[in-house]
């Protein structure tokens, strides 16, 4: 989920430097959701191996 959450950055990052912002925005957000998804994932993993 990690890379994930980079490649739709970057994706984001070129396509606001070329001036398409409908889909740097949108990109963004699916980056947000997989950074999101992926801490609930770590964390969910942390507490259940320290037990």
């Amino acid at each position: 989920m990690l890379h994930y959450a980079l490649v739709f950055l970057v994706v984001a990052l070129v396509a606001g430097v070329l001036g398409f912002s409908g889909i740097a925005g949108t990109a963004a957000w699916i980056a947000k959701v997989c950074f999101i998804v992926f801490l609930v994932f770590s964390i969910l993993a942390f507490l259940k191996k320290s037990k």
